[in-house]
């Protein structure tokens, strides 16, 4: 569990928040996470690595790198010009333990491929509801316009 460890914490909290909201750092983070996971060892790289990884422009890159190491969510090695970001989970981990907080404990964590299923299924549901849906709504506005276009006296 997170515990208020200084009178700053909750807008810290809400600045790692906010950082992460946007799709262009979550993006690197998950770039950053899966060099973590990667077996060779190999855990940073560099700018010019993640430029062409995302064909995203270097500035735009080294902006949201910059943002990203304000609030200590990467670290960064100097190799002359070049610079080498890796991740630092430290603060990913504050917010998974604040987040746990809220999210229900008793239900086991489902495996990747029935939560993949489940969530295709759901999508699938959602598509043809929405088809069914519309087709409906299609055909009784189609009904209507037909009804209000035929003369009084054919109406019963």
């Amino acid at each position: 569990m997170v515990r208020r460890q200084d009178a700053n914490y909750s807008g810290r909290m809400a600045d790692i928040f906010d950082v992460v909201a946007d799709p262009t750092r979550r993006d690197l983070l998950e770039r950053l996470r899966a060099l973590t996971l990667d077996p060779s060892g190999r855990a940073e790289i560099s700018v010019g690595q993640l430029v062409a990884a995302t064909g995203i422009s270097q500035p735009t890159v080294s902006k949201h790198l910059k943002t990203l190491r304000d609030h200590g969510l990467v670290e960064v090695r100097e190799a002359g010009q070049h610079r080498y970001y890796r991740l630092n989970p430290e603060p990913l981990d504050r917010i998974r333990d604040w987040v746990a907080v809220f999210a229900p404990t008793a239900a086991p964590a489902p495996d990747a491929a029935a939560e993949e299923l489940r969530r295709r299924t759901e999508w699938a549901g959602a598509e043809l509801g929405d088809r069914v849906g519309r087709l409906a709504a299609e055909t009784a506005h189609g009904a209507r316009f037909a009804w209000e276009r035929l003369p009084v006296v054919g109406r019963r």
